[in-house]
């Protein structure tokens, strides 16, 4: 396993602009409110030919009664607990505070080797000013500017010499290829990061009855039934107008995040509230996976809440406002009791065997002439187009390309049929299909014994 390195701090000293900095990536959400970072966030860093798994923390404030700090000390005692090394930051530009002193004191206790840092130390003057956090009885005292870059190498490499002996795994991937991407995502407090903490069986996540908790994507690798998957913790999307009146400028990144996460993802599971029912903005948010053709889960939350009788009632209402992906795959759960995860846990399974699905060339060929013995395409303003052959193109999502003559008398609900009976006949629920009708004309397959020629082709394309 690789090593653990954990960042700590109080609320704004720049933890999750120097976690960027050294992941590569902006991952954490960087805002100049103290306490925009709430769950570990996990990242990747390789130095010197080590590889570390980096944690980034929110801010610590032991003496606050607020539950969602205390929440949050808890995420940093966990943080501490799993680290094998610590980088403390501090601020170079302020004197040391009553929560810094508390936090020397946790450390101690902790007993885990820990590099002090004094960040925005962006001059010389700044520098100067570091040395008055000599008064908390630290020994050594690293100065860096995360914003600007100064000070990383000597940090990273102080870094890398407190790291315990490498192991003879350490180098090797903890996720193996082709292990599928999860992203959850839905309305504020719908239930996601509570999902994840069950299938982690602990509280990684953050969770409070607050909307809105969760700001920053997070990566979790889940365990189930000897399987391995990557779960990806999202912020809850709220309408825009409700974001922009806010003003809630974190908001929007988390946002963006979201959608970021989805676009890495090969599967997204919509979180949805039972109790509440399917709302618009749930259609909504599931049509920003429908548009980058990800495969569908909608989870329906929260069933617990919810008397026997009204559930069918409620999963009905669901798919007729998410009417758009009928294709969907859905399971009704509750996360906090851990009823239907298993189920969850099995549908993402079969759905991610038909979005990595290929069918051979000739097995498609032959469901397809079967397909146009049945029902030919009909003749559309005078034209009776003709489809010649099939074949797979790509997967994830799985991707067709027909040959056909005038494609775009196709009627659309023609070529809704085709999708439907490719989905049928080859088990592709819940997973878009995209398929492409191709022009293929006389005069062009005459045009092959003469390449000379300049070929004429037409494309439409369609996604059902």
């Amino acid at each position: 396993m690789k090593p653990v390195v954990a960042i700590v701090g109080r609320p704004n000293v720049g933890k999750s602009t120097l976690f960027n900095r050294m992941v590569k990536h902006r991952l954490a959400i960087v805002h100049d409110e103290p306490g925009v970072t709430r769950d570990r966030h996990y990242g990747e860093v390789t130095v010197k030919g080590r590889v570390f798994s980096l944690i980034d923390t929110g801010g610590f404030d032991p003496t606050s009664d607020d539950p969602m700090k205390q929440g949050i000390k808890q995420q940093i005692l966990a943080a501490v607990e799993e680290a094998d090394v610590i980088v403390c930051v501090l601020s170079a530009r302020e004197p040391a505070t009553s929560i810094e002193h508390a936090e020397m004191q946790l450390l101690r206790q902790a007993k885990r080797p820990t590099i002090y840092v004094a960040n925005k130390a962006d001059n010389t003057a700044d520098e100067h000013n570091a040395l008055e956090l000599f008064r908390l009885g630290i020994d050594k005292l690293l100065t860096v500017s995360a914003l600007h870059g100064r000070g990383m190498a000597e940090l990273l490499t102080a870094i890398v010499d407190k790291l315990p002996e490498e192991t003879e795994d350490e180098a090797l991937p903890d996720v193996p290829e082709g292990t599928p991407r999860i992203a959850v995502i839905g309305r504020p407090n719908a239930g996601k990061s509570s999902l994840i903490n069950r299938l982690l069986g602990t509280e990684r996540m953050l969770v409070d009855d607050r909307p809105g908790t969760t700001r920053d994507a997070v990566d979790s690798v889940v365990m189930r039934n000897g399987k391995p998957y990557v779960f990806v913790d999202t912020a809850g999307v709220r309408r825009k107008a409700k974001v922009t009146k806010e003003g809630d400028a974190v908001e929007g990144m988390s946002v963006g995040l979201a959608i970021r996460a989805i676009e890495r993802a090969d599967i997204v599971v919509l979180m949805s509230d039972a109790a509440d029912g399917v709302s618009e903005q749930d259609a909504k948010v599931l049509g920003l996976a429908v548009d980058r053709g990800r495969a569908v889960v909608i989870g329906l939350n929260k069933i617990d809440l919810v008397e026997k009788g009204e559930l069918k009632k409620r999963e009905e209402d669901a798919k007729d406002k998410l009417a758009f992906a009928p294709w969907a795959t859905y399971v009704k759960l509750s996360a906090k009791t851990g009823r239907g995860v298993d189920t969850l846990i099995a549908a993402v399974d079969s759905v991610y065997a038909a979005y990595t699905k290929r069918i051979g060339t000739g097995e498609l060929n032959r469901f397809f002439e079967a397909v146009l013995d049945t029902h030919p395409p009909p003749t559309m303003d005078g034209k009776a187009p003709r489809l010649f052959f099939i074949t797979q193109a790509a997967t994830k999502p799985p991707t067709f390309v027909v040959q056909a003559s005038n494609p775009d008398k196709l009627h659309f609900s023609y070529q809704r049929y085709v999708s439907n009976q490719i989905r049928k006949t080859f088990a592709f629920d819940g997973v878009p299909l995209v398929i492409f009708y191709r022009a293929r004309r006389r005069v062009e397959l005459a045009k092959k014994k003469d390449p000379g020629k300049t070929r004429s082709r037409r494309t439409i394309k369609k996604r059902d």
